[in-house]
């Protein structure tokens, strides 16, 4: 997994507390041509349960499926490297109250996820994990970059605090829609 984040939400910090009920979690799916194994309901889900544990309040998210050569066009426009990445996020300028997680205290996250399941496929084949475990996981790392938090990009990443946390993060998902299921 590569993982970018084209723009800063946030400085490191501790997570912020827990959302209250009723909180506006708003999460869209649009797939722009791409095969998923996973519907859009649980890409949402995924997204508002990492919002929910690190005390977003408000947020407004878009997630993106796109083709591989989609991706490749928007990873040479905004980050300057060549060919298909698995995600790229983009968070903006949290609102008074900062972004939840790292950022602050959980209230005005707006960001964009952009994910290529065609990437992620080769990803699931490599680490020897489901396309569908996968496809959550980014989702998670595409939040968490929303959110602030960021990691190496050499391969100390996977000991970083962000991965730590995303790892975390798919495991309390997985294990819930097992329960639930």
């Amino acid at each position: 997994m590569s993982g970018h984040r084209a723009a800063p939400a946030g400085a490191p910090g501790p997570p912020g507390p827990p959302a209250p009920p009723g909180a506006m979690l708003r999460v869209g799916v649009t797939n722009d041509g791409a095969r998923a194994a996973v519907s859009a309901e649980r890409l949402a889900a995924a997204a508002r349960h990492v919002l929910r544990a690190e005390g977003v309040r408000d947020a407004m998210l878009s997630i993106t499926l796109l083709t591989a050569t989609a991706m490749a066009r928007l990873n040479r426009r905004h980050l300057g490297h060549a060919g298909a990445t698995d995600v790229i996020s983009f968070g903006f300028t949290p609102t008074p109250g900062g972004a939840g997680g790292p950022g602050g205290a959980g209230a005005g996250v707006v960001g964009d996820i952009y994910i290529c399941p065609d990437v992620a496929r080769r990803n699931a084949r490599a680490e020897r994990c489901g396309v569908r475990e996968e496809l959550l996981r980014l989702v998670i790392h595409g939040t968490l970059h929303v959110l602030g938090w960021d990691h190496p990009v050499d391969t100390d990443r996977a000991a970083s605090p962000m991965w730590k946390r995303q790892e975390r993060l798919l495991a309390t998902l997985l294990r819930h829609r097992a329960r639930r299921a």
